[in-house]
Formats: C-alpha cells, structure tokens, sequence
C-alpha cells in the first residue's frame, strides 16, 4: 500500500514541476529584459533570472493565488536584482563597470543617453519606469508587483519621467 502512495505522491510532483516549469519559460523572455534592465551585464542578468527561478521553486508555496504567477515571479526577480546591486556596490572598486560581457548590440547614440539618463534616476523610479516601458506592464499590475499602492506607482512614474527628462537635458539629448 505504501509504494501506492508513493507512487502518486511522484506523479503530482511531476505534474507540479512541469507546470512550474512551463509557467517559468513562459516568462523567460520577459525576466531576463527586467534583469538586464537593471544590471546591463547579459551574464548577471542570466544569472539572476536562473536565481529567481531557484528562489521561486523553493517559496512555491507561497504563492496563494496561481493566477498571479507572473507579478509573482516578477517581485522575485526585482529582489533579486536588488540583491545584486547591493552586491556590486559593497565590492565596487573606483574603476568603471563593464556594460556587459559577451557580443554587444550596436545602439545609438541616442539609445546610450537614454541609458546613461536611465541610471541617473532615483532607484525606486528607475524601477516603474522599467516595468512601465520595457516590461508594458500596467500602473495597477506595476502596484501589484512592487506592493505598492496605485496612487504611488503613479506618483512614482511622474516623478520618474520628470528627472529622465531633466537628465536629458542635460545631457543635450531633448
């Protein structure tokens, strides 16, 4: 009777790691722009979405409503990113940072000011902006995954673009 039971208890298991899983490559793409957003190192940013899924799995059980996966999963990763950047900064050295490891995309010069103002803005608005416009998240999905009130986000973002359009300017890039 024992191997019965056993035998369904690592048929559910199975079933419950796949549509983890599933629901996690579903999401790759997604955690992996978030990451690089934060961290503009493919590699870190590769590292930090496989540190999300390990963090996700583990707290798994944690998670009360399965519809809300993805803002879920998403808070992880910001966390983790946090982490990250804690991180960098308790090691920094005086010496640039690399932009990323690996083959680099061309981009623009535009595109390098509108990076270089990016990083310019406070953290807390860095992050709405991201979800905003890289992740096309709403106001009230970008709530939900910060914990947040609403009213914040927006705050946040208006904030947010206020200083991305002052370091623009003076950067000559408006």
């Amino acid at each position: 009777m024992e191997n019965v039971w056993e035998g369904e208890r690592m048929r559910v298991l199975n079933e419950q790691e796949q549509l983890f899983i599933s629901r996690v490559l579903e999401q790759k793409k997604i955690l992996y722009s978030i990451a690089y957003s934060y961290l503009r190192s493919e590699a870190e940013a590769l590292e930090v979405v496989q540190e999300t899924t390990y963090r996700a799995w583990v707290k798994r059980g944690s998670l009360k409503d399965t519809d809300r996966f993805a803002p879920w999963l998403t808070r992880i990763l910001i966390n983790c990113c946090k982490d990250e950047l804690k991180r960098r900064k308790r090691l920094a050295s005086p010496g640039p940072v690399p932009v990323s490891g690996g083959l680099q995309e061309m981009t623009s010069d535009r595109k390098l000011d509108m990076e270089q103002a990016l990083n310019g803005v406070k953290p807390k608005y860095r992050q709405v902006l991201v979800l905003k416009y890289y992740r096309d998240m709403t106001l009230t999905e970008i709530a939900e995954v910060l914990g947040k009130p609403e009213g914040t986000v927006k705050t946040w973002l208006n904030k947010g673009l206020k200083q991305l359009r002052d370091k623009m300017r003076i950067r000559g890039g408006l």
